[in-house]
């Protein structure tokens, strides 16, 4: 069974779920947030953009950074995480409409916490909300330090697809990523020159060692030559990097309306070698370039008040 990606009418989160009509209270768990417990409409209904990320930490640092950046106010004060109460995920405010959080690693732990936030903005009423990943890459033929914004997401075998077994029945969803905003995105990439930001495919894979080819792993059975084979039939199939969310991000997003994409920074080439060997102050500033590309992006999207550059 397939499944499609179909934009909601009125730009509202579009749930396809019929059985939430008829639930008397909806407990957002792993948010520790509820439709009883919190007004969801006055916390969150001016959401416009959300941004979101695999650690807490980075997801803190990325609204504390937004917040300097743009000069909004509050920049400089601790950040409350609004999902304190649990810890799976966190959420921060940067701004006004503009949440980031953190979803962990991995396509099981991004699934539950996008569900759980697709619900959020369904019933605080959200209207026209952008959604975009930011994260950390292996790179596939490119300078470590590039960035790289995902216009399809693909699998394993290099296909536009997320398989997701639900009752025991394989179901097949789409994996397309809103090609405007990717360009949108690639413009506002010319206000900042010091890096350099394209867009290509994005591999999508279950683990980091075995699934990504890495000859590093407890366990690996195959050759150097017949990694260095399949990394090269990637690349020839337009995959720049590789990570181990963006397939569940873009196939659940894209059917419930969301326009969203992938902007993630590449830590190395892979087709160089498997270990990551820079040192802390430059992963750092490279985990900063994706950060830099999004409050430019919001400074031109919504007009807010630009700060510093850098």
């Amino acid at each position: 069974m397939t499944e499609t990606t179909g934009y909601s009418g009125g730009g509202f989160v579009h749930i396809k779920n019929p059985h939430l009509d008829s639930m008397e209270e909806d407990i957002l768990y792993h948010l520790d947030l509820g439709t009883k417990t919190h007004n969801l409409p006055a916390m969150f209904g001016d959401i416009k953009f959300v941004c979101v990320g695999g650690s807490p930490n980075r997801m803190r640092a990325f609204a504390q950074f937004v917040q300097r950046e743009l000069g909004l106010a509050g920049a400089g004060e601790e950040l409350p995480d609004i999902c304190a109460g649990s810890d799976r995920c966190a959420m921060y405010r940067a701004g006004p409409g503009s949440p980031s959080a953190s979803h962990g690693m991995g396509i099981p732990s991004i699934s539950i916490m996008l569900h759980e936030l697709i619900k959020l903005l369904h019933h605080a009423k959200c209207r026209d909300v952008t959604i975009i990943r930011i994260g950390t890459s292996g790179g596939l033929g490119i300078e470590a330090g590039s960035v790289v914004i995902t216009d399809t997401a693909v699998d394993s075998s290099f296909q536009p697809r997320f398989e997701q077994v639900v009752l025991g029945d394989v179901v097949l969803r789409s994996t397309e990523l809103d090609k405007d905003l990717a360009e949108e995105l690639l413009a506002c990439s010319r206000e900042i020159a010091d890096f350099p930001t394209l867009i290509g495919h994005t591999m999508c894979t279950y683990d980091f060692y075995e699934g990504q080819g890495r000859l590093d792993s407890a366990l690996c059975s195959f050759s150097s030559e017949k990694k260095l084979e399949y990394l090269r039939r990637a690349y020839d199939a337009g995959v720049r990097n590789i990570e181990m969310e963006s397939t569940a991000f873009a196939a659940l997003c894209g059917l419930c309306g969301l326009k969203a994409a992938v902007v993630c920074v590449a830590l190395l080439d892979r087709l160089e070698g498997d270990q990551i060997r820079a040192s802390h102050e430059v992963l750092w500033e490279y985990q900063q370039r994706p950060q830099r590309l999004i409050a430019a992006f919001i400074h031109q999207r919504w007009g807010w008040p630009k700060g510093p550059t850098h």
